[in-house]
């Protein structure tokens, strides 16, 4: 079976990329090289044009001939870490807080308060993920426009008052309203943050980022539990419930989380000053063209659009159209199913198999510490041997036999049942690798900022999809929604295979159109070739 490298064309701007990041091996891809995709001056002189055509509001750090240490570059990554990487993480935690919160407020007996069931629940969560996808990539849009510093901190302190505010919910009618309001706030913060992420990262050190990334997931699980196992316990004061409590104090800890981002979040390596970073900024004139340099020579299309470009109905419509993407996102949309009934479900099942509110929400933190752990060993995994496919369907190879364990043993003890459900849920994430495949395979900003968001508009589906598969008439052991569980995980396994074969067929393909063009030809179509983004015949897909 061919690899990515052996597909790479011979004497194209993709193959010089390629020989500089096989020269730098020994430093991980660090420190500049004489062997660039700028090296010609003829391709520097092309891509010049694209830039200033773009105004690409890094340009006037665009220099072919800089050069650089991989000490240099190592200790501006470890610094670039700190400042946006970090930060990132802690709005992501603030995003989740309340994405999760719910699961916690239900074993407080919420429902019952308010008058609803589990099916009324599933409901409100239908609409909550609706309104999550349809915001996706208007929001993406809108943050593509005005730029993702401004917008998401402005859509981070929408969202933490309205879900400060179901506080006061008293009904099923109230609780319907704010979960589509919420969804319609939180739907583009994911992909406007991975798509603010590409900004400062090379293609290759996004997927491990991600997975750190990621971890906010676990990590707000585990405090998340901890804090409502204790904030639960506040029922009573001055006549309220736990759960009220719970969502007041978490929507005022994220609302401060997001009016530090309008000062923390800068636009671009270039852009970090203003009253709030410093007047000079956080990074030194050199270290900006270390930054642009670093990220134009491992993907030159970084440079094609303004950050604050908007992506027109035609642009869009091109992104839409670029059907090569699309088995990606279909993994999108079923490779995450599985889990998802157990993850929201967890608390309660285990207060109706006979576990105490307390006990229900500590017994989450194990699973969670677990899912952590191995997200980030998946993603090394994926990183160190240069492979997504086989390595993502890892995560559905891992939920094969607990899934079938609670089919075939439906009537277990609650601590076996409560060993297979926290099995299920360490499971080993490949959301990191999915995510970091979709921006590498999408060549171009514009594609980019659409298929991120298309990509998470796809995930967020297959949640709409999970929502529905625990009923009420089902609990509280779910039997057949577990087979049903059991039959997707099955499928998903065969897909991310399909999928692998299908973007080797592809460059199979266009490398026999490539080495069919002669020398001069394939020099003629790397300057002036019309074709854009992943539709370039020196483009190959990874998988």
């Amino acid at each position: 079976m061919a690899t990515e490298k052996e597909l790479t064309p011979k004497g194209s701007a993709t193959a010089s990329v390629t020989a500089s990041r096989e020269n730098l091996g020994d430093n991980e891809g660090y420190g500049s090289s004489d062997e660039h995709i700028f090296k010609d001056p003829a391709v520097a002189s092309h891509w010049r044009a694209v830039y200033e055509s773009a105004s690409y509001e890094n340009r006037h750090r665009f220099d072919p001939d800089f050069t650089w240490s991989p000490e240099e570059e190592k200790k501006l990554v470890r610094k670039i870490d700190l400042r946006i990487m970090v930060w990132a993480w802690i709005m992501f935690c603030a995003l989740d807080m309340h994405r999760r919160n719910i699961n916690r407020a239900i074993s407080d007996n919420m429902l019952p308060e308010i008058g609803m069931d589990t099916n009324d629940f599933n409901y409100g969560q239908t609409i909550f993920l609706a309104s999550f996808l349809s915001a996706e990539l208007p929001s993406g849009l809108v943050s593509k426009k005005l730029g993702a510093d401004r917008w998401i901190p402005t859509i981070m302190v929408g969202w933490s008052i309205v879900a400060g505010s179901q506080a006061f919910l008293s009904n099923r009618a109230g609780f319907y309203a704010i979960k589509a309001l919420l969804g319609l706030l939180m739907g583009g913060f994911i992909p406007d943050i991975v798509l603010w992420l590409t900004y400062f990262y090379k293609s290759k050190e996004l997927p491990i980022r991600l997975a750190w990334f990621w971890t906010a997931l676990s990590t707000v699980n585990i405090v998340g539990s901890l804090l409502a196992a204790g904030i639960l316990q506040m029922r009573g004061i001055n006549g309220w419930s736990g759960w009220q409590w719970l969502f007041l104090i978490e929507g005022l800890l994220t609302l401060v989380i997001g009016i530090f981002s309008w000062g923390l979040m800068p636009p671009g390596p270039c852009q970090t000053r203003n009253w709030f970073r410093g007047k000079n900024g956080w990074f030194t004139e050199r270290e900006e063209a270390i930054l642009v340099n670093r990220l134009l020579r491992d993907d030159p299309s970084k440079g094609d659009m303004n950050n604050r470009q908007a992506v027109g109905p035609l642009l869009l419509l091109k992104a839409i159209k670029d059907w090569e993407m699309w088995p990606l996102y279909i993994i999108g949309l079923v490779a995450y199913i599985p889990p998802a009934p157990v993850n929201t479900y967890l608390s309660l099942i285990l207060r109706q198999i006979g576990f105490n509110v307390f006990q229900s929400n500590l017994l989450a933190i194990p699973g969670q510490f677990l899912f952590a752990v191995q997200l980030l060993v998946l993603t090394w995994i994926s990183k160190k041997v240069d492979e997504r496919s086989i390595v993502s369907s890892i995560s559905n190879l891992w939920f094969l036999p607990w899934f079938a364990a609670l089919v075939a043993i439906p009537n277990a003890s609650p601590w076996v049942r409560y060993a297979l459900l926290t099995g299920i849920l360490s499971y080993p994430y490949c959301h990191a690798i999915l995510v970091g495949w979709n921006a590498r395979n999408s060549n171009a900003v514009r594609t980019r900022a659409v298929s991120a968001a298309l990509y998470n508009m796809f995930v967020q589906s297959g949640n709409i999809i999970a929502t529905n598969i625990y009923r009420d008439e089902d609990k509280p052991l779910y039997i057949r929604g577990n087979k049903i569980l059991l039959g997707i995980v099955c499928f998903n396994i065969v897909l991310f295979y399909l999928v692998k074969v299908f973007y080797i067929w592809r460059n199979r393909v266009r490398e026999r159109r490539w080495n069919a063009l002669s020398p001069q030809e394939q020099e003629d179509y790397v300057l002036h070739s019309k074709d854009e983004g992943l539709k370039r015949l020196d483009f190959r897909f990874a998988h």
